[in-house]
């Protein structure tokens, strides 16, 4: 059993999704895994990691509208009985780094899974993404925490 903390960098389009599962594979490869767990980390605190669907693009453009609506910019609406608006405090970063800020806690910056056979253990359907929260560009770091079994000489890639 083996251990390997490093981490990958993701560039990304400003807000949505990036599909960051064949650069989590490619770890595994390139650093000779077979089988094992890892634990991903995002060392941000405006963006998130998600598991979900890869086949249907409507799916990432309902969550993004759905998070829109509950964390909307500049202010929120206050849940009392006598609902009123309510202007963010921190805006010095612009008006999108607070929400992401609320967004990011709502939702992931860690996530573990098993591989077997140098291979993520998900659905068929499913994708790890990087969730950018922030409207401009950003490269944003994963940290990776992969413990598991390396190839050994007797290991062929074809099992």
């Amino acid at each position: 059993m083996e251990q390997v903390i490093s981490s990958i960098k993701v560039i990304t389009k400003g807000q949505g999704f990036t599909d960051i599962t064949y650069s989590v594979e490619k770890f595994i490869r390139e650093n000779n895994f077979v089988d094992g767990i890892l634990i991903l980390n995002s060392l941000h605190t405006s963006c998130s990691l998600t598991i979900n669907e890869n086949a249907d693009p409507k799916v990432l453009h309902d969550l993004s509208k759905y998070i829109e609506s509950i964390v909307p910019y500049n202010s929120y609406q206050d849940l009392n009985i006598q609902s009123k608006k309510v202007a963010y405090e921190h805006y010095q970063e612009g008006e999108d780094d607070m929400p992401a800020h609320i967004k990011t806690a709502l939702t992931n910056n860690s996530l573990s899974m098993s591989f077997q056979n140098q291979k993520l253990i998900i659905g068929v359907w499913q994708a790890i993404y990087l969730w950018e929260h922030r409207s401009e560009r950003k490269e944003r770091s994963i940290n990776i925490h992969a413990i598991g079994e390396k190839i050994n000489r007797n290991y062929n890639k074809n099992n």
